[in-house]
């Protein structure tokens, strides 16, 4: 399969290029990416340092009737990004974090970006190839400063979305089960202890449990309940 990506030197931010592309319709399996970017975001609105060297790139997925719940593309995503990560070195100390973060020796190797456009879910990559962020409520890494060296990002792009497009196509033809399975298959081991934050603030400990059918968070609590989280930021502690 030959991608139809596009690269340009700089932007504010390829999400918001894409999510224009997309009301004009452009099709899915078009990916966009920035040599950098001014106005890069994360989750929540949240800043994306974007220096050359990094990937930043953002694809289209049109949403199509019987296709599973638009919020597991995130898991879709996570997987191919697992899978090219492991062929640039990363095989065994790569892991999945709910809800949307590869693990690179426990600390944050990239960030995925998940926004609904018209139909469309726009989905940003950014991975740190050469660099990793400073000053930030977590801890980082990238290939370089991991002693696997900094792949060249286009490359690393071409793979990316060969890895997504058949990823994209079991999550339309095996269902949302089977990626589940294959998620928990690379995530960091049941009992991980985690710190969650809810949309409201709520901040709970507890202990990994996997996730339930429709994707939400699994937390096992001190009391042996069981808490759910559909939405927030998980940390490992």
């Amino acid at each position: 399969m030959i991608a139809d990506i596009r690269t340009i030197k700089a932007t504010g931010s390829t999400n918001d290029d894409v999510a224009a592309l997309a009301r004009a319709g452009q099709p899915e399996g078009f990916w966009l990416r920035a040599e950098t970017q001014t106005g890069g975001r994360g989750r929540h609105g949240r800043a994306w340092q974007s220096p050359p060297g990094n990937l930043y790139a953002s694809t289209i997925v049109r949403l199509a009737p019987g296709d599973p719940s638009p919020a597991t593309l995130a898991m879709v995503a996570a997987l191919a990004l697992h899978q090219v990560a492991i062929a640039y070195g990363g095989e065994g100390r790569t892991s999945l974090k709910w809800p949307n973060d590869l693990l690179l020796d426990g600390a944050k190797l990239s960030g995925i970006l998940l926004e609904s456009c018209d139909g469309a879910i726009v989905i940003g990559f950014g991975v740190n190839l050469a660099h990793s962020p400073e000053g930030l409520d977590r801890t980082t890494a990238s290939f370089a400063a991991a002693g696997l060296g900094a792949p060249d990002p286009d490359a690393f792009l071409m793979d990316l979305a060969d890895a997504f497009a058949r990823w994209l196509g079991r999550w339309r033809n095996e269902g949302l089960a089977a990626i589940r399975r294959e998620w928990l298959a690379r995530a960091h081991p049941p009992g991980t202890p985690l710190r969650t934050t809810g949309p409201d603030g709520q901040v709970v400990d507890g202990l990994f449990e996997g996730l339930d059918e429709s994707g939400a968070l699994k937390l096992r609590l001190a009391d042996g309940s069981v808490h759910l989280l559909h939405a927030g930021d998980v940390f490992l502690i």
